[in-house]
């Protein structure tokens, strides 16, 4: 059975709202919180990857490439993560990010199994 871009992008929505909540639970200064927020990050470049490029150009200012390589960097050189590239993409990436999903989510036909998911930006912004 083949994913659609909807999926994928709930997917992505999905793994937002999850570091959302493991930061809510400690600082990436925790292993578990970090490892648990870079799994997600890995999950939101493979999700990247998959959707459509079509799509992706409508949001011309998001890095999408730079997503998928991150995707790349986290899953095959884990050991050089610094935690600082991470809490940098938390503070500065993701958000508008969240945004940009939503923005594509809305755009694409509703129905289907994928409801529209919503996240609070100021969430994501004022975690720990």
């Amino acid at each position: 059975m083949s994913r659609d871009d909807r999926e994928w992008l709930a997917d992505i929505a999905d793994a937002l709202s999850a570091i959302f909540t493991y930061r809510q639970r400690g600082t990436l200064d925790d292993g578990l919180v970090f490892d648990a927020v870079r799994l997600r990050l890995i999950e939101i470049g493979e999700a990247v990857k998959r959707i459509s490029p079509e799509l992706l150009d409508a949001e011309p200012e998001i890095p999408w490439v730079d997503i998928a390589g991150m995707r790349d960097q986290l899953a095959h050189r884990y050991f050089d993560t610094s935690h600082a590239i991470v809490q940098a993409t938390i503070d500065s990436d993701l958000p508008p990010l969240s945004e940009a999903v939503e923005r594509l989510m809305s755009t694409l036909p509703a129905g289907g199994k994928v409801p529209n998911r919503v996240l609070d930006q100021d969430l994501l912004r004022d975690a720990p």
